[in-house]
């Protein structure tokens, strides 16, 4: 009673307040409607909200009758309250993705498994097309092609659920919660129009920047002589390294605010331009900005360590090509004919099939850190 009079003001009429989840806002509602939010999980103590008819923005634990309602009497402790646990550095954070790994491991491989096999059977397909002698009309042709083409859509439709699933699996192992593979499945697939929109720009942009580098390099060797060619290309690379590197930062938690917070396209992108520029209170190692550049290095390193070890053999084949061989369309002529004897490579396939396998290591590294991160924010 003392709280639901607590929430009235002097005419007595309820107070009604705004909520901000996720940098938008809900309202007004008054405390039976906020209870009801708070039943299903949409208000979390965490939230801000403030008066409707106020502008100063304090927290929803403070709204009275909301959360207080809940709280227990105050008892003396039978044991010494525990200070709250320091952040979790690097190296644990490393640690536990690959507990989380270890924990669902069947679970990823499976989820994996639904973007790496359509990519495999379309790989066959072209190579057995590539193989088959005959007119280039011949019905077993065009149909491998076909099954290939088809394998690669199959699979790009899939990558945005193996995104999301990534996430939901990851969330739920960090919170000591078991969800099965289907169920998961099921939760997965109602991101995929969100997810398939982001995947689109931010790859698109990205693409886009890599064409603008290539140009640059194209101008250089067109370039010849002309130092004020040679200086305007290297400005113009010097802009897209800058951009790039810009848009790779602000899209680097685009993936945990579309599905973990639920954010549409556009307070997605906003939301992890926000998380990557937090932390200016914490030392430079400890912000979220740095550690997740320094989890994509440590991936794309070992990305570009096993194409190393995979194409070594060919590399070093193509080097001898080059340095024994002046004419460019000999050269190029002397690298497909080795290309197509050299057939199918296992040592490749097996060590291409284990990085897709462990691909999920980036992406579960990325929750635990947005969940480190949001926590100390």
């Amino acid at each position: 009673m003392d709280s639901e009079r607590m929430t009235r003001d002097d005419q007595g009429t309820p107070e009604e307040w705004i909520v901000r989840v996720a940098g938008r806002e809900y309202g007004p509602a008054s405390i039976e409607t906020l209870r009801e939010w708070k039943s299903e999980g949409r208000v979390l103590p965490a939230n801000e909200a403030r008066l409707a008819n106020a502008d100063l923005w304090t927290l929803a634990a403070e709204i009275p009758g909301l959360f207080d309602a809940e709280r227990p009497a105050i008892t003396p402790p039978s044991r010494p309250i525990q200070p709250p646990s320091p952040p979790r550095g690097f190296g644990q954070i490393l640690a536990e993705t690959l507990r989380t790994y270890a924990t669902g491991f069947l679970q990823f491989v499976c989820l994996t498994l639904l973007v790496v096999l359509p990519s495999i059977g379309g790989q066959f397909a072209a190579m057995w097309t590539q193989t088959t002698r005959g007119s280039d009309a011949d019905f077993r042709v065009l149909a491998a092609g076909a099954f290939a083409f088809l394998m690669f859509i199959f699979s790009l439709v899939m990558w945005p659920v193996y995104i999301a699933g990534v996430q939901i699996l990851t969330t739920e192992i960090a919170a000591g919660r078991r969800i099965g593979f289907f169920a998961m499945l099921n939760e997965a697939v109602r991101f995929w129009p969100r997810i398939t929109a982001l995947c689109v720009f931010v790859y698109g942009v990205f693409f886009l920047l890599i064409v603008f580098a290539l140009l640059i390099a194209a101008m250089i060797v067109a370039a010849g002589s002309s130092l004020f060619v040679i200086f305007l290309a290297l400005a113009l690379l010097f802009l897209q390294v800058w951009m790039f590197g810009r848009f790779f930062i602000n899209v680097l938690f685009w993936q945990q605010f579309a599905v973990l917070e639920n954010a549409s396209v556009v307070d997605s992108l906003r939301e992890s331009r926000h998380l990557a520029h937090s932390g200016h209170e914490l030392r430079w190692f400890q912000r979220p900005l740095w550690r997740a550049v320094l989890i994509a290095s440590l991936w794309f390193a070992f990305v570009l360590a096993i194409a190393l070890i995979s194409q070594w053999t060919t590399l070093q084949r193509s080097f001898n090509e080059l340095m024994t061989t002046q004419d460019p369309q000999a050269l190029l002529q002397k690298l497909t004919e080795s290309q197509q004897a050299r057939g199918f490579d296992v040592l490749s396939f097996v060590l291409s099939l284990l990085q897709k396998i462990l691909q999920p290591l980036i992406g579960i590294a990325f929750v635990i850190l947005y969940i480190e991160s949001r926590k100390e924010r």
